[in-house]
């Protein structure tokens, strides 16, 4: 299992003959291997390496093995302990284990035994760690969509009432206010939260590729339909599909997907087989789409199967409370991510992450401290690593200018927003803004932005 490669033993004996034979055949097995020759220095090491693993010795001067572990377990360190020792007995066995030894053995020990044990330790340590990295992410996710806004905390109650159902759910919000993650957070807190949660984003493929992979496709059904392919309706059988931007879909889709609400059941492209699941929909959209019923570009019927329960979240403008919440989250994440030590911003820097209205909402707030954590050299973000957070508007034009300079400067405010708002994905703006990519960039142009 490769995963468990490369990472660092510290072996802790006086014996230097046994460090450099337990060396050799645990390099061998490409782990990294650190050395101590007794408990004090092993120690010391221990706390600037960081090692996932110690090889300990029961019998050593100056600090032993007993001596070390209990000053570990004072300490309430994590790292799986397996101790070596020619003086075993049982009582020396009982009191290491108690101290929190994961293994003892017996000196001499076969190779093949030691590697055996090495490797089950850390094994046991990678599956702690996994699973105390997928708690910290859930409940950093239950945090981010709480949060401390009163009016976010009646939609959570909403969320929550409607996840103990099968109810389809349709979940609203500006770009950025974070529709994913509550779409993860209603199936985390339903029955199926133990099924799969699939995720289908409606704008990134053609009509065509799109059936495909919302009902799958048979052998042969179109050219390049080299084999059978099952869709993520299926996939997501006994679970929740999420189907994010599902006023994008194409009229013909939405009259399939109707059925499927509606029976419970489709038909592969290119196939005759009727195929029955049992799924959970979330839709998702930053459109209005009782207008876009208005205006014809959505079905009726469809929008009422999908609003059965609605979900509005507020754009982070309304959530000022929530900002600290969400900084300290992007903060940890990111600094972790590129192995640096921060522990949050200055009170100034709140103070304008907390006045700017953040029309990317959350994904722009993100964005942000990303490119915050990347320049800050200090501990804490401070202001002078902030981009320019302007507020600007259509305020900002003078009253004598011509209305036609007044549209100008509007459009490459608005423009500017938006892009901002997308991490300047010109894609992702051209839909916000209902225009085409190729128009978009020749305004970019036009416009010097």
């Amino acid at each position: 299992m490769e995963k468990y490669y490369a990472r660092k033993i510290l072996i802790i004996d006086d014996d230097k003959q046994l460090r450099m034979l337990l060396k050799d055949r645990l390099k061998a097995q490409n782990y990294f291997i650190l050395e101590a020759e007794n408990g004090k220095e092993g120690f010391e090491l221990y706390k600037k390496e960081r090692p996932d693993l110690i090889l300990l010795d029961l019998q050593m001067p100056v600090l032993d093995g007993i001596g070390f572990l209990k000053q570990f377990d004072k300490e309430k360190m994590d790292t799986p302990v397996v101790v070596l020792t020619a003086f075993a007995t049982i009582e020396r066995a009982v009191e290491a284990m108690k101290l929190g030894a994961y293994d003892f053995l017996p000196k001499p020990c076969r190779p093949d035994h030691i590697q055996l044990v090495v490797r089950k330790a850390l094994e046991r340590q990678f599956l702690k760690e996994e699973n105390r990295f997928l708690k910290q992410e859930i409940n950093s996710r239950y945090r981010m969509i709480i949060g401390n806004n009163p009016g976010m905390k009646k939609v959570v109650d909403v969320a929550q009432n409607a996840a103990k159902s099968n109810a389809t759910i349709l979940v609203e919000g500006e770009s950025g206010t974070g529709k994913q993650l509550m779409a993860h957070f209603i199936h985390e807190q339903s029955g199926r939260k133990d099924k799969p949660f699939v995720q289908v984003n409606c704008t990134t493929l053609s009509e065509h590729l799109m059936e495909s992979d919302l009902f799958g496709h048979e052998k042969g059904a179109f050219t390049g339909a080299l084999k059978q392919k099952k869709g993520r309706f299926e996939l997501a059988n006994g679970g929740t599909i999420f189907l994010d931007e599902i006023g994008d879909l194409s009229p013909s889709l939405q009259a399939k997907l109707l059925h499927v609400l509606e029976y419970g059941e489709f038909q592969r492209v290119g196939g005759l087989e009727t195929i029955r699941v049992n799924v959970r929909i979330i839709a998702a959209t930053n459109k209005d789409l009782q207008a876009e019923v208005s205006r014809q570009k959505f079905r009726e019927d469809l929008f009422y199967r999908l609003n059965v329960v609605r979900i509005k979240l507020p754009p982070l403008r309304s959530r000022v409370e929530d900002i600290p919440v969400f900084v300290e989250q992007f903060i940890q994440k990111h600094s972790q991510n590129m192995g640096k030590h921060m522990s949050g911003v200055t009170p100034e820097t709140l103070k304008r992450l907390q006045q700017y209205s953040w029309p990317g909402n959350i994904r722009e707030l993100e964005n942000v401290i990303e490119r915050a954590v990347v320049l800050e050299t200090d501990p804490v973000i401070n202001l002078s690593v902030l981009p320019a957070l302007t507020e600007e508007n259509s305020s900002n034009v003078e009253i004598g200018a011509s209305l036609e300079d007044a549209i100008i400067s509007f459009k490459k405010q608005f423009i500017s927003r938006t892009l901002s708002s997308t991490n300047n994905n010109q894609t992702e703006a051209a839909k916000l803004l209902d225009i085409q990519r190729t128009y978009l960039n020749r305004l970019i142009k036009e416009l010097n932005i």
